[in-house]
């Protein structure tokens, strides 16, 4: 009997292991997309800086919220991060320009018809807000998803302590 049970207990820790084990880090895909002034934003630009890359929807409470976390985060690294806010059908030029208005951005804002959100959510749905945060090299140290579990990243400072490990040289996930 205690044999099995501690076969149960280690295949329980293999398999909790196997479910919150962190992606290995990959490359960020590349992409070129307009933004609410016109201007073209290519990833590539940002090169040497880390890149904190959302998805959103003007309509998203949650993107709405977020975006004062993020101009929080504008304001305390300023040039040194650099922050992409890409929005999804069906928002359209108009809704993010009355967006970007709105809420002060201080960072571009721009349009996807859906191919940039493909290559980095890899999902059949996704949720949002959804953020990457990419190191100056172009590979993606950290993702999350807007949940429960995820809270402190989106409402609280948690993006602000993932950027400041970025910058201290924690190694990649």
């Amino acid at each position: 009997m205690k044999k099995i049970a501690a076969i149960l207990l280690c295949a329980a820790v293999v398999f909790a292991a196997s479910v919150f084990a962190a992606d290995p880090p990959r490359r960020a895909p590349g992409f070129c997309l307009i933004d609410t002034k016109g201007q073209w934003q290519d990833l590539a630009d940002y090169r040497g800086k880390p890149v904190i890359l959302e998805f959103m929807q003007t309509t998203c409470p949650h993107c709405i919220a977020f975006s004062s976390v993020l101009n929080s985060i504008s304001l305390k690294y300023g040039d040194r991060v650099a922050i992409l806010s890409v929005a999804l059908p069906p928002d359209t030029p108009q809704t993010m320009l009355k967006f970007a208005e709105s809420h002060r951005l201080s960072f571009p804002l721009l349009l996807d018809q859906g191919q940039a959100a493909v290559s980095y959510v890899r999902a059949p749905s996704i949720d949002f807000p959804n953020v990457y945060l990419i190191d100056g090299a172009g590979m993606i140290r950290n993702h999350w998803a807007y949940n429960v579990l995820a809270k402190d990243i989106f409402e609280g400072n948690g993006l602000s302590k993932e950027i400041d490990k970025l910058f201290a040289g924690a190694p990649a996930r």
